[in-house]
């Protein structure tokens, strides 16, 4: 016969707190396993996104190199992370031009084939008043092997605006949208 399994009363009080707390870590864990991030970045409407492989997605999650990646790291645009060799955190930005794009950077902001971009004029100083390396103005054919990224959404997005193109090589997944509110 098999033995009965009893709670104590200690037991019985703790295991819907346990219950509370657990469920939504597994969800959490689920999720995250699913490609699924909460976007913490001020570039994007503030939803769930999912992270795939899929170079079609209107997203690219990338590790800045070279003095971008000091840049954004020194002066906390990113936060600490093992995802990028400099430990920190990926950025995570819309692609606006892809190799066969014509890009062009002028005092208005960044236009793309002719068509200027909306919130992408480069600001010389950021919100804590430090001087911006603004990338230089004039026209650039998107080299293949490159992507140029821009956040329409915020004004004030560090993004290709400030350090040109990205290599694809530092791509590390690609993404898309799936609750913004």
């Amino acid at each position: 016969m098999a033995k009965k399994w009893h709670l104590t009363p200690i037991q019985r009080r703790a295991l819907p707190v346990l219950t509370l707390i657990l469920t939504p870590a597994l969800i959490v864990g689920i999720g995250y396993a699913a490609g699924l991030r909460w976007a913490r970045t001020t570039s994007l409407p503030p939803g769930i996104y999912r992270l795939t492989s899929n170079p079609s997605d209107p997203l690219i999650s990338f590790c800045p190199v070279g003095p971008s990646s000091v840049e954004s790291s020194e002066r906390g645009y990113r936060d600490k992370a093992w995802n990028c060799p400099d430990h920190h955190a990926p950025l995570l930005k819309p692609v606006v031009a892809k190799q066969g794009d014509t890009v062009t950077v002028s005092p208005a902001g960044i236009s793309v084939n002719g068509q200027l971009l909306r919130n992408s004029h480069a600001y010389p100083l950021d919100g804590q008043k430090r001087p911006m390396h603004v990338w230089p103005q004039g026209t650039y054919p998107v080299q293949p092997g490159t992507v140029w990224v821009l956040s329409s959404f915020n004004k004030g997005s560090y993004d290709s605006r400030y350090y040109g193109p990205i290599a694809t090589k530092n791509i590390i997944h690609y993404g898309h949208p799936v609750w913004q509110f």
